[in-house]
């Protein structure tokens, strides 16, 4: 559902994909939430988490339209992330614990681009993080990993698009990137570290696209609530 939508009558329960722009913070439950309150319907559910650090496109379905989900999961996404070379931390992300650092010299847009050419573009394996939603044996990896236990896990195949850095300042490189499902881009920040021997982490993390749904097109919570009162007040 796009922001022209919005205004349109129409009930939430007989289904709706909402394009919300998920705020720093919350986890993509505490925005399935806030809609569930919002539109009054039981049956609300989202397509592809977001961390709560990350920002950025959570496709949020209500009623009917949460039949879709796994076929909205399966869509490409594109990103736009911040890497801190430098810093290895335990989650991959800022909000880990740092268990290594070096110093870096010499980083460039040049340097990084060959190195995300040669091998982190195109089909590729990667290990899924411990801090993260995957269940292994029933249990969720992240609930494991704040024990302190690390269990194996089977490296995954996955489609990286396109994988452009187009800023480096300093230890920090901007970068976008474009993946297929189940792509883990705190996984490509790490491995990127690893490979050049110095560590590194995911700093920021925006998703801007899943398929066709776009991040200039994303309703905020607040825009949201506001149009709903607005749209409740004009039938009164």
């Amino acid at each position: 559902m796009h922001r022209d939508e919005m205004s349109e009558p129409s009930t939430f329960a007989d289904g709706r994909v909402l394009n919300i722009d998920k705020p720093e913070g919350w986890t993509s439950f505490d925005v399935v939430k806030k809609v569930r309150s919002l539109v009054r319907v039981k049956k609300v559910g989202h397509a592809g988490t977001l961390d709560p650090f990350a920002t950025g496109v959570l496709l949020v379905c209500t009623g009917r339209a949460t039949k879709q989900v796994e076929t909205l999961m399966g869509f490409e996404k594109e990103y736009v992330a911040t890497i801190k070379f430098g810093e290895a931390t335990d989650t991959y992300d800022r909000t880990g614990k740092v268990v290594a650092t070096k110093g870096v010299a010499d980083l460039s847009v040049e340097m990084l681009m060959d190195l995300c050419k040669r091998e982190f573009t195109g089909e590729i394996e990667q290990l899924p993080p411990m801090f993260s939603a995957l269940k292994i044996n029933g249990e969720r990896l992240y609930k494991l990993a704040r024990q302190g236990i690390t269990v194996q896990r089977s490296p995954r195949r996955v489609q990286v698009h396109e994988f452009e850095v187009t800023q480096v300042d300093g230890v920090q490189a901007r970068c976008r990137i474009v993946c297929s499902k189940g792509t883990y881009v705190r996984s490509l920040a790490h491995d990127m570290g690893v490979r050049l021997g110095v560590g590194a982490h995911l700093a920021e993390l925006k998703r801007t696209r899943i398929g066709r749904y776009k991040i200039n097109d994303a309703l905020t919570l607040h825009e949201l609530a506001t149009t709903l009162r607005r749209s409740e007040s004009a039938k009164v």
